[in-house]
């Protein structure tokens, strides 16, 4: 995606910390420079920060937790595990796997249910003492997003409510952001 397409504004965001997101023949002239590390490399070292008492921002990769969190658009900051709820966004290494972060959907007991905001059925079970982070704020385009704000977690009770539907409402979601992308960019 080049710079200034609108399609990942927080990518471009000077405000979120981050470079912007460079054209493709920006990016060939830099591969050279670019290390990859495994991501369970990078999350081991973010839980040794928070087991310090510090707070971690990522960038979101992946489409389950969509339309709450953009993938390779928004930030995470995750912050060492306090008291946890349902509705909150948690990261927990599953041995099947590996690093998720998804939304807890139910809690009974010890156990919880977690589910992506994205996934229509795909629900995954774990211990609360299997929690390492939570999720305590969204940067979406530049903006900071509190996950504990009234406002935020009325729309994901919302959204829970509204699994029957979900299918349906990703798909409108979707569409409307590829709109907004081409928009932006100038294509009708």
């Amino acid at each position: 995606m080049a710079k200034g397409t609108g399609a990942c504004p927080a990518a471009e965001s000077p405000a979120a910390g981050y470079p912007p997101v460079r054209s493709s023949s920006s990016r060939r002239k830099m591969q050279a420079e670019k290390l990859l590390l495994d991501n369970s490399l990078i999350l081991e070292e973010c839980l040794r920060l928070l087991s310090e008492g510090g707070s971690v921002t990522l960038r979101a990769s992946g489409e389950s937790m969509f339309p709450f969190i953009a993938n390779g658009c928004d930030l995470v900051v995750l912050r060492r595990v306090g008291r946890i709820a349902a509705g909150d966004i948690v990261l927990v290494r599953l041995p099947s796997k590996g690093y998720v972060l998804h939304r807890i959907y139910r809690m009974e007991g010890e156990r919880l249910a977690l589910m992506g905001d994205g996934n229509l059925r795909a629900v995954e079970q774990c211990r609360k003492d299997e929690v390492l982070a939570t999720v305590v704020r969204i940067i979406r385009n530049g903006r900071a997003v509190e996950c504990s704000s009234r406002p935020e977690r009325f729309r994901a009770a919302v959204w829970r409510l509204l699994l029957p539907v979900r299918r349906e409402l990703l798909f409108v979601c979707r569409r409307m952001m590829k709109r907004q992308a081409a928009k932006t960019a100038g294509n009708p």
